[in-house]
């Protein structure tokens, strides 16, 4: 009987592993699947809402010396290096950055009425600001200090989330109840996403021969409790007729993560269930 055991060089264990925006649903899932795969983890976050319960979810399965609840304003330069002093503290060293924060309109029943609905010629100027602030400046500051630790430590790797709206752009049927009430994709997550696809090539381009990697993963859709009318919408417009399981995020994080991707950098890992194929 043939042996398919998983290959060495898909293993993160003993990676330290830093996730920004971690208390949310995919960096939350990614961080668990990655302490059970024996990585070290930073779940950082501005929400301090979700701490405490977070907390003894994880201090029940993990040992404290395995993982790291940080809170990280990523526009905020001060706090960005306070946190990067406190993980060299703990574990003297950071293999992995993933940039999962990020401001985005929910249409699920948890965010009801979070999305603004007014149509592009008349989107308030603040909240796309509001946006790029955080999805595109923050994301810059906090991987211009990770960078200066990966550059001292002579490696490192860095995955950048982005969405399948940095690539195309949002079906708006897709938010079309027929229910007379129009609602839209805003332009502020599109403007502000847009720019990760070469923000990740230019980043890989620049550290190449500092042995920094840099991939993006592009995630689309993930089944968060949506609404009836939202879902049958959504099975129309993708090719395999549905939303994504927040689990089947797993592969492909753990994949950029580890040494199995050792010769990608600036590549795209897409994960839409063909949604871009058409």
């Amino acid at each position: 009987m043939i042996n398919y055991n998983t290959h060495h060089s898909l293993s993160i264990e003993g990676k330290i592993i830093l996730i920004t925006g971690a208390f949310g649903m995919i960096g939350k899932t990614i961080a668990m699947s990655f302490l059970e795969q024996g990585a070290l983890v930073i779940l950082a976050d501005i929400d301090t809402d979700k701490k405490g319960d977070l907390e003894n979810l994880l201090t029940r399965r993990f040992t404290e010396d395995r993982f790291l609840l940080q809170q990280l304003d990523i526009t905020n330069e001060e706090s960005c290096q306070n946190a990067i002093n406190t993980i060299l503290g703990k574990f003297g060293r950071l293999d992995v950055l993933i940039n999962n924060a990020a401001i985005d309109a929910k249409f699920d029943k948890i965010h009801p009425g979070s999305v603004n609905q007014s149509r592009f010629e008349n989107y308030p100027i603040d909240l796309l600001q509001k946006s790029i602030e955080t999805n595109l400046t923050g994301t810059i500051l906090i991987t211009q200090h990770v960078c200066r630790v990966m550059m001292k430590q002579g490696f490192g790797n860095i995955i950048n989330v982005a969405s399948t709206y940095s690539v195309v752009a949002p079906n708006q049927s897709l938010y079309d109840y027929g229910d007379q009430k129009p609602q839209f994709k805003p332009v502020d997550y599109v403007a502000s996403k847009s720019f990760i696809p070469n923000f990740t090539r230019y980043l890989a381009t620049f550290y190449a021969h500092d042995n920094i990697r840099c991939n993006a993963i592009v995630p689309h859709g993930i089944a968060n409790d949506h609404g009836k009318k939202f879902v049958e919408n959504f099975a129309k417009l993708s090719p395999l007729g549905r939303m994504c399981e927040r689990e089947e995020l797993i592969g492909p994080f753990t994949f950029l993560a580890s040494d199995a991707s050792s010769y990608m950098t600036g590549s795209l890992l897409t994960v839409d269930g063909g949604w871009t194929a058409w």
